[in-house]
Parts: structure tokens; sequence; C-alpha cells
């Protein structure tokens, strides 16, 4: 049974609200004619920005993280004849994602679930003495919810600037890495650097970092970024998990040659060896049951025309549903790439980069997920589809500090991190009730608790 008293009208336009502001986002760009925005840049502060004032337009009390995270935080309704906790003092429902950018990105990945937190607690929030109808006035608003809600718009999801995933979200979770300042950008800048820039301190990282009895648990809505809702006509699915992942750079070691005098008997050609690697990940991956490699970047040296590739390097991104399966699958990766060297007489080693386990989505949170999506479409005879994300998301790091849950929405022909990304209005309508629900149903859940 639904438990949000609105309006399908009042629905409908929060999600339009939602679409309007991702265009308006989207004009925030380091790159006319495409949508880039990256850490600790001035597009970064522009949106932050924005979303503080979008926030404190609902009566939020906001903050700009030790990370550069953007934060914002609603009060639970005091308790009837009780001394109301002082602010901060209640643990909260984190809502959100992040509203950093790949390069030439498209609109909505990330940015739809900030905007569609925001809409939520729009949904929730009681009017209060002395403040109007959009809560101005007051200090802070509050919602009928035995728990504060906090949403977080995070600031480097993506890695696309300093290539480290998760930096944002993974301060707030207290995994920061010293080493991590060490990273440096396209321009050689490093991370300590652009942090200083940006006016932020680096010795006061460990502030953004957030305590496990804080937070009751994390709830984030993301387009699929993959066709399968698409493919079954389902607008919404409940999330089970985000796939485990590791990235590696590998370099295939030959001998540079004149093109033209070396004969193919006596080549070690390098790119060719790298080539078949990638093919040899593509036949590898396919055969099992998901399981993702992809072979993103490929690089020929010294890159002449006229000279056999001497070294070549690629990347492999390797996603599994589960770790063990992923580690198996690159074990087998390795052993064909021996194989596939050794017949051509090159070498080749390898270096990871990137290692994230599996996050499993709480079941609690599945089902108030889950209870969310059959309260806005009560005609469903069937449960809610379930699928596992295959792309990383902030919850992989929240998910060291409390209980992580996440909703799907359909993603027209499944594609993202491309300017053709897409999402409906209505599916967001839809998303947009559906979370809500889950946040109610949660909100009993908790009450009925001893």
């Amino acid at each position: 049974m639904p438990l949000l008293a609105v309006t399908p009208d009042v629905i409908a336009a929060a999600a339009r609200r939602v679409m309007a502001r991702c265009e308006e986002l989207a004009r925030v760009t380091a790159t006319p004619g495409t949508i880039e925005r990256v850490y600790l840049s001035p597009e970064h502060a522009r949106v932050n920005r924005l979303a503080a004032e979008w926030m404190r337009e609902l009566g939020m009390v906001t903050w700009q993280d030790a990370a550069g995270n953007q934060m914002g935080r609603i009060e639970p309704t005091p308790t009837p004849g009780a001394a109301p906790p002082a602010p901060g003092e209640t643990p909260a429902l984190m809502l959100g994602s992040h509203l950093d950018t790949v390069l030439d990105a498209g609109r909505f990945d990330g940015i739809v679930g900030v905007l569609t937190a925001l809409e939520v607690v729009r949904l929730l929030r009681r009017p209060v003495p002395g403040g109007d109808a959009r809560g101005r006035g007051t200090p802070a608003a509050t919602v009928d919810l035995p728990f504060a809600i906090e949403v977080a718009a995070f600031s480097d999801e993506e890695g696309t600037r300093f290539g480290k995933a998760l930096l944002g979200s993974s301060a707030v979770a207290g995994t920061w890495e010293e080493s991590w300042w060490d990273l440096t950008d396209g321009d050689g800048d490093t991370l300590r650097h652009a942090f200083r820039e940006f006016g932020l301190d680096p010795g006061r990282i460990g502030e953004a970092a957030r305590r496990r009895e804080d937070l009751i648990g994390y709830l984030e809505v993301h387009i699929e970024q993959g066709p399968q809702l698409h493919r079954i006509g389902e607008p919404l699915a409940v999330v089970s998990s985000i796939a485990s992942a590791r990235r590696f750079q590998l370099t295939v070691q030959g001998e540079a040659r004149h093109a033209g005098g070396t004969p193919y008997d006596v080549r070690r050609d390098a790119l060719l060896g790298a080539s078949e690697a990638a093919l040899a990940v593509e036949s590898i991956c396919s055969a099992e049951h998901h399981i993702i490699g992809t072979v993103g970047q490929l690089e020929a040296f010294p890159g002449s025309v006229n000279v056999v590739p001497g070294e070549a390097r690629l990347s492999l991104d390797l996603r599994g549903e589960f770790d063990g399966d992923r580690d198996r699958v690159w074990d087998a990766i390795t052993h064909e790439l021996d194989r596939i060297m050794g017949r051509r007489g090159l070498r080749w080693r390898s270096r990871e980069i990137h290692n994230a386990p599996a996050v499993m989505c709480a079941p609690l949170l599945q089902d108030v997920v889950r209870e969310g999506i059959v309260a806005t479409l009560p005609e469903r005879s069937e449960a809610p589809p379930e699928i596992f994300s295959r792309a990383g998301h902030d919850g992989m790091s929240i998910g060291a500090i409390t209980d992580v849950g996440m909703l799907f929405l359909r993603n027209p022909d499944g594609i993202s991190h491309h300017p053709e990304e897409a999402v409906s209005a209505p599916d967001v309508a839809l998303g947009l009730r559906a979370i809500t629900e889950s946040v109610l149903q949660l909100a009993n859940d908790y009450r009925a608790r001893p």
C-alpha cells in the first residue's frame, strides 16, 4: 500500500524539475559543446554552489566537506514531549550520488541521483512555524521521520582527472590513502596541489570521514548504464550488488625494427601481441556468466609509421558479480597471455591500478526498495526485477561504513558515458515515487525496532 500522500501531478512536477536541472548542470562544462566536469575544477565549484542553493531552498543545512563533496542535512521531527536532539546528533539516512563526469559525458549519470534525492526531501518535508511554504525563514525544516536525511553530492566518482575513482566518497568512508596525494593529472599537477588550489586543506581530509554510528544507511537512484531494463520493458529495478572491479595497465615488450627491412619470421611486434591479447580478453570473458572485460586503451611505441612497434601498452578493466569469479577469470587471462607472448617471442607484465570488492546491497534496503517499487506500480503481478550493477558507484565506498541500497532507472538502449545517454521524465517520476516510498518503508521499520 502506498504511504506517500501526494497526487500524481506533484510527482510529475518534481520529475520535470529533475530533468530541467539536469539540463542546467549540463551547461556547466569545461569544454563547450560537450559535458566535462572533473574533480577540483572551476566547474566542480560551480555545481557545488548550485547544489547548495537547491539544498538551502529546501531548508537544509549545507556544507562543503573537507574532500569537496557538497552535503545537505535536514533534521527529523522531534519526538512529542521530548527535548529535541542537538543538530547533527540524530543518525541519518544518506541519499545521493555524484556530480562529476567523464569526458564528453551524458546528462544523467550520477546527476539524476543527486537531484532525485533533493526531490525526496521536498516531498517529505513539513513546514514549521515561522517559515513560508518553501522553508525560508527557518534554520532548517523538519521531515516526519525518525531519522535525519542527508543528501550527498559526491565530487569524484569517475576518477577522470587523477585516474583514481571514488575519491570523494572514499574520504567520507574514512578510507583515504596517503599515497593518493602524489597522483597527477594530465598537466602534471598533483592531487595535493589541486586541493590547495581549490581552497581545501590536505591536512584536514580526515574531517570528511563519517562514523558508522552517524548513518543508518545509504540509498542511491541511478540510471542502469546498460540495456537490461530496456530489453525487458521495465522502468525500475532493485539492485542486488555492485560489481567487483580490478583494473590493470599491461605492457607488451617486443623489438622495434625497420618496417620495410624486417621479414615476418624475425619480427617481435608488440602491437600485434597486444591486439591478440585484447581479443583473448573478449573471448574469455564472453564465455563467462556475469564477467565483463574491456580493453579501453591501446598505444604503440615508438609510434612511427615505418617502425615495427617495440612496445605496446593497454588497459584492462575487469568486472564481475563475485570477487572469486572475477579473480579466476584474471588467472585465465594471464595464462592465455603467457601462451600468446611465448608464441610471438614477446614479454609482458601487468600493474594493478584498482581493486574494489563487490558490494552486496543490504537485504533490508533491497526489501524497502522492492516495497517502494511495488507501492509505485501496484498493478504488477510479478516481483520487480532484480539485477546487479556492472558499473561502479559511490556506494562501493560508503558500504565500508553503512548498509547500501540502490534503485535503477531504465536507460533507453543502455548507452551511458556518452552524449546520447538518456532517461525519460515518466521513468524519473516512477523512480522518485518509489525511492520516497522506500524511505517511508524504512522509517516504519526503524520505528518498530526496540
